[in-house]
Formats: C-alpha cells, sequence, structure tokens
C-alpha cells in the first residue's frame, strides 16, 4: 500500500530531527556558539540537504543521510585538524585583526575585513565606546565579535585601583524550591535547618508556601511565595541595622583570625572590640519597636 504524501513527509521530517539532533551532539556545543565562515557555510549546506530530504519526496533518504553525514563529519576531523595545527585553523576559521590601535582606525585592516567605519562605530557602541580616541585597541574576532580595551584614563576606577581589598562575592545559593528545603545548598553557606525555620519565621511565611528562597552573599533570605496576594513584611530598619552592626564585627574578627600579619590582626582585633562595644550599648534601642 502507497504511503500517502502527507504522512511521508511527517515520517521523513521527524527522522530527519532525529538525525539532525544525534549529527550537532557529535559536533559538540561550539556549533550552538558564534560560528566562523567555513562553520557557517556547513550549517546552510546541511539545513538545505535536511529540508529536501523531509519534502524530496522522489530522493532516496538513505543517499541524503549519507550525505549529512558527509557534511557533519567533514567539520568534526577539520576541528580535530585544527586542534593540532594553528596554520590550518587559521586557514579554516580566520584569525584575529586589529582595526584599532593607540586611539587610531587602522583602515587597510578594516578594508580587508569588508567593514565600513559606521559597521565599526556601531559595534564600538555595543562596548559601551562613544568615541575611537578613548579605545586603546579592538580587535575584530574571526567570528565576527569585536573585543575592545580602552585607554587606561577612560577605563573605570575597581577596587585594585584604589588598592582596597575586597571580599569575594558569594553567589546566591537557593535553599527552597516548591516548598521544599535545598540541604546541600543550606550546607554549602554553612547554615542549619533551625536557621532557616527562624528566618520564615520573621517573614510569617510557612514553608509549604514557598516556591522559591535564596539566601544571597549577606547571609539574608528572600522568598518567593506561591500566592502572590500575600504581602511578606519588609525588614524593620533598626533590626536590619543591628544585623548589619553584628555582622560586621564578626567579619573583623574573622579577618582577624584568617591574617598572618601581626599588625593587621592587631587592628582587626581592635576595631571588632570596639565595634562589639557599639553594640553592646545601642542593642537595647534598636531591637525596640519601630515607630
Amino acid at each position: 500500500m502507497d504511503i500517502p504524501n502527507w504522512l511521508e513527509i511527517i515520517l521523513r521530517s521527524s527522522a530527519m530531527i532525529v538525525v539532525l539532533f544525534l549529527l550537532t551532539k557529535w559536533l559538540g556545543k561550539k556549533q550552538l556558539s558564534h560560528l566562523s565562515f567555513f562553520e557557517y557555510i556547513v550549517g546552510i549546506t546541511i539545513g538545505s540537504i535536511a529540508a529536501e530530504i523531509s519534502t524530496g519526496l522522489e530522493s532516496n533518504i538513505i543517499n541524503g543521510v549519507y550525505s549529512l553525514i558527509v557534511w557533519t563529519a567533514i567539520p568534526f576531523f577539520a576541528g580535530l585538524i585544527g586542534m593540532k595545527s594553528k596554520k590550518f585553523r587559521n586557514f579554516i576559521e580566520g584569525s584575529s585583526t586589529v582595526v584599532i590601535k593607540n586611539g587610531k582606525i587602522q583602515e587597510e585592516n578594516l578594508s580587508k575585513e569588508q567593514y565600513t567605519v559606521d559597521e565599526l562605530l556601531q559595534l564600538l557602541r555595543k562596548k559601551d565606546a562613544f568615541q575611537v580616541a578613548d579605545v586603546e585597541f579592538a580587535i575584530l574576532e574571526p567570528n565576527g565579535d569585536l573585543n575592545v580595551m580602552l585607554k587606561k584614563d577612560k577605563r573605570p576606577v575597581t577596587p585594585e585601583d584604589l588598592q582596597l581589598d575586597v571580599a569575594p562575592e558569594k553567589i546566591p545559593q537557593t535553599v527552597i524550591m516548591e516548598g521544599k528545603v535545598m540541604d546541600v545548598a543550606l550546607s554549602a553557606r554553612g547554615l542549619s535547618r533551625a536557621w532557616l525555620d527562624t528566618e520564615l519565621e520573621k517573614l510569617g511565611v510557612a514553608l509549604d508556601n514557598v516556591y522559591v528562597g535564596q539566601v544571597d552573599a549577606y547571609g539574608q533570605l528572600t522568598v518567593d511565595i506561591y500566592d502572590d496576594k500575600i504581602q511578606i513584611p519588609k525588614t524593620k530598619p533598626r533590626q536590619a541595622l543591628l544585623t548589619s552592626l553584628k555582622k560586621c564585627q564578626a567579619d573583623l574578627e574573622s579577618f582577624s583570625l584568617d591574617t598572618d600579619s601581626p599588625e593587621a590582626k592587631q587592628m582587626y582585633k581592635r576595631n571588632a572590640d570596639i565595634l562589639n562595644a557599639i553594640i553592646q550599648k545601642s542593642e537595647h534601642l534598636l531591637m525596640q519597636k519601630n515607630p
């Protein structure tokens, strides 16, 4: 019995989806990022072949699959060769091109890459560089991305420029998900279920009503609940201030234990004691109800 054309197209297309998925997995994640010229050509050809196999009822599907395998194998083995030979990799994928140097546009390099000044300025604006003279280097990568290095006096000031030591930032940990406690994430932050129960009690929220609960870099719990009509109480300013003071005092004590410098250890310990004295004197005021 002959298969109807519409059914054959469905079967062919379904088969192509599976084949393309397997072949793409074989090529790896690089194919999902920005493509080089060679990868771009291969991607277009593979897509055209797959479309022809899906709708070309006169052709043999097996021959089409053979063609897909060949076109997939070529970039795969080209990638293996490119990993061992930089010359071959540069030939296939291209190499980086300097288009701005010391605030001056390199006209010859720009023309060689067939970019106009308008296109270059557009790429610069995407990198928050609005003036060519502010750019130390601008390099056009093989995948078409433009990487920009601003001149030193035009870059944003960083803590390193000010010779400041900054504590490492901790990523937020999801400790509650769909009403269930994530014990591994909780332990990773050095916290316990008792602490979590206390924080939920402060917010007046039951565990079962929490959709997502996260602990931020400062150890504060924030929650998103199922019933959005329920208003989560805001942190009270006085209690928040007291919590911040205690955290600063604990951090100073921790710094004094971590450092190997006697002078720094003494400085951290002295300031921790001063802050502790301030907390002891003001705690009864900060624990009072807010007006």
